[in-house]
């Protein structure tokens, strides 16, 4: 359990250094929105492209455990909804709140952790979870929030879905690397090297973006936040190994990713949703800063557990 957490402190280390430099004003908003974009076109997509290009769709294919992830969301979606609307939450209150539980920040935190935590064989898994996530449940809520304020769903959203999935830089990624595995052609050395090179900025640049990000959010209507907090960090990956380890026998090893990914805090692009919505943006924002912060106790807890398996 120390080591775990020992391992796991480098990682928080780097948030925590962004959160220093934003917070002091070293690193004004301005330099953090660059840095994000910098590692959400370039260093994360290249690395994904890389893991993505050294696999095969097959490995992807995993149905079980598919099924295990989206009964555990499905059922916390539920949930958190239901427990909004008993406090006469707004439906894009409602609808936040449940994607606040189950959407964690797979990409600027899980992809680094998990492949250094548990080991390449994590990477089919989490580029599943990131999957699901980004097309499945990112679908879901522009579908409900559209049909809730307009009525009826407009014959133009599966293009307007399409066109926001392909524009996904992280999709098309996982997308364009499958494509290239799939042709059984070695990657050129020239280029080998330089995805490589790209994509060892991912993991410093995207946690140092993920602390400044967080330096300018503060803490409202903490009832709430504790509570979306605790789904995020206990539900979600206690729903993920009810669904995994008893309902779907999902094996040992992905169980265990799917476990660890679960347990992950609220990834930054809920609170993108939140303002363009106007679904309770301030807490949105409060909850992806104190999940993250308790996310430093209770995702090596998670990650100890798991590996045990």
């Amino acid at each position: 359990m120390i080591e775990i957490f020992l391992k796991t402190l480098p990682f928080f280390g780097l948030i925590g250094l962004g959160f220093g430099a934003g917070r002091t004003g070293f690193f004004p908003p301005e330099a953090t929105a660059y840095l994000t974009k910098f590692v959400f076109y370039f260093a994360l997509s290249a690395m994904l492209f890389g893991f993505a290009a050294n696999l095969s769709m097959a490995d992807l294919l995993n149905p079980r455990a598919a099924a295990a992830y989206l009964w555990a969301c499905g059922a916390l979606y539920v949930l958190v909804m239901a427990i909004a609307f008993l406090r006469r939450a707004r439906m894009e209150e409602a609808l936040i709140e449940a994607h606040c539980s189950i959407i964690g920040n797979t990409g600027f935190l899980g992809v680094p952790l998990l492949v250094v935590l548990l080991g390449p064989d994590s990477v089919p898994m989490v580029l599943l979870i990131l999957t699901i996530d980004l097309i499945v449940f990112s679908s879901l809520f522009t579908i409900i929030i559209t049909l809730s304020r307009d009525g009826r769903v407009d014959s133009d959203l599966p293009r307007k879905l399409l066109v926001a999935v392909a524009k996904n830089p992280m999709v098309m990624a996982m997308v364009l690397g499958l494509a290239w595995a799939a042709t059984d052609f070695a990657m050129p050395a020239i280029a080998n090297d330089f995805l490589t090179l790209l994509g060892a900025a991912a993991t410093p640049c995207a946690l140092f973006a993920i602390g400044a990000s967080l330096a300018d959010k503060k803490v409202e209507r903490l009832a709430v936040v504790s509570w979306l907090s605790f789904g995020k960090l206990v539900l979600h990956p206690a729903l993920t190994a009810f669904a995994a380890l008893a309902l779907f026998g999902v094996d040992p090893q992905s169980a265990g990713v799917l476990i660890a990914a679960a347990a992950l805090p609220v990834a930054g692009n809920v609170f993108i949703l939140a303002q363009h919505y106007n679904a309770g943006p301030a807490r949105v924002s409060a909850t992806i800063l104190v999940s993250t912060l308790v996310s430093i106790a209770t995702v090596p807890v998670v990650i100890a557990w798991v590996t045990s398996f």
